[in-house]
């Protein structure tokens, strides 16, 4: 195994490793005890032994630090709202590492491209009848996130993330928290409208690039785009633009 595939190996099981913890904090701070929080302690304790751990893989330092757990009073010297503000500051630090753990790897990349391939691939088989406005392929959007397993509220959200752009006000029609992306949705119905759909699209792409990191076109087409490549060309001017053209 050369040192790349070494390294990432060992990035990997950082990342398993980080996220189980959180997960096992989640669990553990479930309910209205008051001491739910109680674990802070050894929460903080993995928090440094990851660090350390990884401070031996990669060659920088990242923004985050150990806790001083000599410094750190045991549970039963603290109250419920002290174990609370270390087990949070904890997870928020746990948080940050598996973000970055994330980019290092290549994790949301490959996520929104598998995101896209998705749409490219199901959308027309899930569209039952000819859509009338871009609300009804919307509801097949969602219909296919749903079954993709995500959850509304969790991991995406429909028609929320208001961006100001001057005086008014731009709303995408989904948004994937976890991947900061933001979908939108257009039906091109005649060569009109697809030639207005690309000023829509260059109109959404400064407003939207100001808050989400990634960003979804959808263009369902009755027939009016010939050329996908010339359309998509002068949209796609940057890795975090996608513009995907379903045909009916």
């Amino acid at each position: 195994m050369n040192l790349a595939n070494e390294r990432k190996k060992k990035l990997k099981e950082l990342l398993d490793f980080c996220t189980a913890v959180m997960e096992s904090m989640v669990f553990s701070a479930r309910g209205d005890d008051v001491w739910r929080h109680s674990s802070y302690y050894e929460y903080a304790q993995k928090n440094n032994e990851l660090i350390e751990y990884l401070k031996q893989v990669i060659d920088h330092n990242i923004p985050i630090g150990c806790y001083d757990l000599s410094k750190m009073r045991p549970p039963a010297d603290t109250y419920a709202i002290e174990q609370k503000a270390i087990f949070d500051s904890v997870y928020t630090n746990l948080s940050i590492i598996k973000a970055y753990l994330e980019n290092e790897l290549g994790i949301k990349n490959d996520e929104a491209t598998s995101l896209r391939d998705f749409f490219q691939a199901n959308l027309r088989k899930a569209v039952q009848q000819e859509p009338k406005n871009e609300k009804q392929v919307q509801d097949v959007v969602e219909a296919l996130l749903i079954g993709r397993g995500l959850t509304k509220g969790i991991d995406y959200d429909r028609e929320v993330g208001r961006v100001k752009v001057s005086i008014k006000e731009v709303i995408p029609d989904f948004i994937l928290h976890k991947l900061n992306m933001a979908i939108e949705i257009k039906l091109s119905k005649d060569k009109d409208k697809s030639k207005a759909i690309v000023d829509e699209i260059n109109a959404d792409i400064q407003a939207y690039a100001k808050q989400y990191s990634r960003l979804l076109f959808i263009i369902y087409d009755m027939g009016s785009i010939r050329d996908e490549t010339e359309f998509k060309q002068d949209l796609e001017n940057s890795q975090s633009t996608s513009v995907i053209v379903v045909k009916h």
